[in-house]
């Protein structure tokens, strides 16, 4: 009966979970604005004039800089635009200036996998190579792979 009564509460909150994610989703289904994009960069600006300057990062600066991270996730989710290309660059740079590697890499990687037509694309992988990160060239597609599978 325990093992009924947990598994049901379990399956309760996956779907409250799924639910108010889809919800979420549906809310910020449209492109961010153009006011959003220059206040998360103001935000991330900032912050990294702290970090050169060496002043601890309060809180506060803390949140703010989850709060970027979590927008231009969501907004990659939803529909990924280029213009986030440098935001998450600038983001990449500023995990890596406080050592948190893993945010950083996850920036960049970011940039990789979604903007890799743009110019931040060689930079992320250099910044990712940097930390020790194995990074993959990008394969190179030719003409001549189709023509060869028909012979």
């Amino acid at each position: 009966m325990k093992k009924l009564l947990t598994l049901s509460l379990a399956a309760i909150f996956i779907i409250i979970a799924f639910t108010m994610d889809a919800s979420a989703a549906k809310k910020s289904s449209k492109k961010i604005s153009a006011e959003d994009i220059e206040a998360m960069t103001t935000t991330i600006d900032t912050l990294t004039k702290k970090v050169y300057g060496h002043a601890l990062l309060s809180p506060e600066d803390n949140q703010n800089l989850i709060e970027v991270k979590i927008k231009l996730d969501n907004q990659m989710l939803v529909a990924p635009d280029a213009s986030l290309a440098p935001l998450y660059f600038k983001a990449g740079d500023l995990y890596q200036k406080r050592q948190m590697k893993q945010e950083a890499v996850d920036c960049y990687q970011t940039i990789l996998e979604n903007f890799a037509d743009t110019a931040l694309a060689p930079k992320a992988r250099t910044s990712l190579r940097a930390m020790g990160i194995q990074v993959a060239d990008p394969v190179q597609k030719t003409g001549s792979e189709g023509e060869e599978d028909e012979e």
